[in-house]
């Protein structure tokens, strides 16, 4: 026991010593900003703590500098702390910095500081001021200087489409670019081509540039007219609609062929032609030209004037498609009528057909070989027990058919046609 407090005062001394240990945290710094380095301690018995650089400059030993940058600065430093700022920071100041404890032995802490490089504002190249109609035009945007690499996105006016990406490093930092190859055509005039640049040091605000593409292209002519049906002395107009980069002026009218020839009443205001008072001269093909350095379009109207008294039209262009007969609808309902009448044909045919089948099964048997109708009839099979009642009834029908009376037609046209009847089956017999 004699050796009690010298054991106890080592105990003690490790402890202590056990809990001095730096703690240190990993930095990441926009390229240009500041960044504070802090090292703590739990427990420290006076000794000193220091920073040092990636290349293993100390930068501070307690609050005592000792490096000449004027970035550099104390910010708090303690026995339990030691706090350094840099600013203005570069890419060239990322690395991993450390924290040093001065004891027995010596004990240390990295902190690696990151440095995001900004990207530079992105520049669009390709362009052709102005660009013609067909031609293949590729579109780059660039933006140098991020880390990581940046990422771009293209638009063509609000919708995302897609180019062709390459990244190469210079340095620490990334020069990256975007391609975009373009078939140009007409609907690519007053078109927005925006490049848009993406980085973790931007937060949720992307550089963008936007560029708008220009495209002159040949003319195209419509003509559009005021009225349907032009009549006499109605005022009519007429309008050269042109498209075209350059916009084609000015737009040129003739008729037939040739000038206008009333030009007291057919008056020419820019792209518009408006007659007077319409006749019957005016009627005619019209035409308007216009044409820019790419080439001239033209485009021509039938006019026909049709008397006072036509029907006056309805203002709406599609009234009298509106109004007219549906002739769909009326062929629809004559091809339900005759095929009703064609079904019910078919019907009667079929009916008629039945029963006269049924009438050769059940009274023509036995009247084969009968010399004439009334035996035919008598001897049809049924008919013997009152064959004398039978022929003299049919005798007296007969007397009807050679002299009928109004009343007995029904029974004299019976007759025949029973009479008919039988000699169809005899002969059928036979």
């Amino acid at each position: 026991w004699s050796h009690t407090p010298c054991f106890l005062f080592h105990l003690y001394f490790c402890t202590r010593s056990s809990g001095q240990f730096p703690l240190t945290q990993n930095m990441t710094v926009t390229e240009g900003g500041t960044v504070n380095m802090t090292c703590r301690v739990e427990y420290n018995d006076n000794t000193s703590l220091q920073w040092s650089n990636p290349t293993q400059q100390t930068l501070f030993f307690g609050d005592k500098k000792a490096l000449r940058d004027n970035r550099i600065e104390l910010v708090r430093a303690s026995l339990a702390e030691l706090t350094i700022s840099i600013s203005d920071i570069s890419l060239s100041d990322e690395g991993q910095y450390t924290c040093s404890l001065f004891t027995m032995p010596v004990k240390t802490s990295k902190a690696f500081l990151t440095v995001l490089g900004v990207p530079e504002r992105p520049e669009i190249t390709g362009f052709t001021k102005p660009a013609m109609e067909g031609d293949e035009i590729t579109l780059t945007c660039t933006s140098s200087g991020s880390k990581p690499a940046a990422h771009i996105h293209w638009f063509r006016n609000d919708k995302e489409v897609q180019g062709t990406k390459e990244v190469n490093a210079t340095g620490k930092s990334f020069t990256v670019k975007s391609s975009l190859q373009l078939q140009v055509d007409r609907r690519d005039d007053g078109v927005a081509y925006t490049c848009s640049v993406e980085h973790v040091s931007l937060a949720s605000n992307p550089y963008q540039v936007t560029e708008v593409l220009q495209v002159h292209y040949a003319p195209h002519v419509e003509i559009s007219h005021s009225m349907i049906i032009p009549q006499e002395g109605q005022y009519f107009k007429l309008e050269c609609v042109s498209k075209g980069n350059p916009l084609p002026e000015p737009v040129l009218w003739s008729k037939d062929g040739g000038e206008l020839p009333d030009v007291e009443r057919m008056i020419v205001e820019g792209r518009e032609l408006t007659i007077t008072s319409l006749n019957k001269t005016d009627n005619g093909t019209y035409r308007c030209e216009a044409s820019n350095y790419l080439g001239t379009s033209g485009a021509e109207y039938l006019l026909f004037v049709y008397a006072k008294d036509f029907p006056e039209p309805t203002s709406d262009p599609n009234a009298i498609g509106q109004h007219s007969p549906d002739h769909a609808l009326i062929g629809g309902v004559v091809a339900v009528v005759v095929f009703i009448l064609l079904c019910l044909i078919i019907a009667l045919g079929r009916y008629l057909a039945r029963h006269k089948g049924t009438y050769l099964t059940h009274e023509a048997k036995g009247s084969e070989d009968a010399p004439d109708a009334d035996t035919a009839i008598i001897n049809a099979e049924g008919n013997h027990l009152h064959a004398e009642e039978k022929k003299e009834y049919y005798q007296e029908e007969a007397r009807n058919v050679l002299h009928p009376m109004p009343e007995n037609l029904g029974y004299t046209n019976n007759y025949a046609l029973r009479e008919e009847y039988v000699k169809c089956i005899n002969v059928n017999h036979i």
